[in-house]
């Protein structure tokens, strides 16, 4: 797969299953995020790789939260399985900087270009992946639970797998209302 290739036919894939990525994939994974854009060079992210006992543990934490929420017994249900979703969960947040040149919304902005980075690098290993954030990224029990600061952000759970079926390549996106040249 070429660049072009990667940046044009990429997609979320919903439904993933084992086999999951192995740990030197899982190390360019997480390599391929470091390489995000950031201004100032601060590294303003945090990855928490869950995969095995891992995603029992984040199960036991979405179920704590929605009854702590008092969802309903078929949300807490469906918190409850969230992380059986993938093989594989990649978590990443900030650990944002004090600094005068780089604002936090720039930080933030970074730490999100790894998430992309880690979703792409998957995509170019032939495994799926999607980009999920819902009520337990903002949720502070949560990221208490994952040993993320109040003050530091949940930018989003990459699950990673196998695809469970083809999904057909969605057709490009027109540009037409979304550029102007000046």
């Amino acid at each position: 797969m070429n660049a072009k290739e990667l940046l044009l036919q990429r997609q979320s894939s919903p439904r993933l299953i084992y086999p999951a990525p192995v740990s030197d994939d899982i190390e360019f994974i997480l390599n391929a995020g470091m390489r995000a854009p950031d201004h100032g060079c601060l590294k303003p992210w945090f990855f928490t790789v869950i995969k095995e006992q891992g995603l029992d543990n984040l199960s036991k934490i979405f179920e704590r939260s929605a009854t702590e929420q008092n969802f309903s017994e078929e949300k807490t249900l469906k918190a409850k399985n969230m992380p059986y979703r993938a093989p594989l969960i990649i978590i990443v947040s900030t650990q944002y900087q004090h600094h005068d040149k780089v604002p936090k919304i720039e930080q933030s902005i970074a730490a999100g270009c790894c998430a992309h980075s880690m979703q792409m690098a998957a995509f170019s290993l032939g495994y799926g992946a999607v980009w999920r954030t819902g009520d337990f990224s903002y949720n502070d029990s949560v990221k208490h639970d994952l040993n993320i600061t109040v003050d530091n952000d949940i930018i989003g759970f990459i699950y990673i797998g196998t695809p469970a079926k083809d999904i057909p390549l969605k057709p490009l996106k027109s540009i037409e209302h979304h550029v102007s040249y000046l």
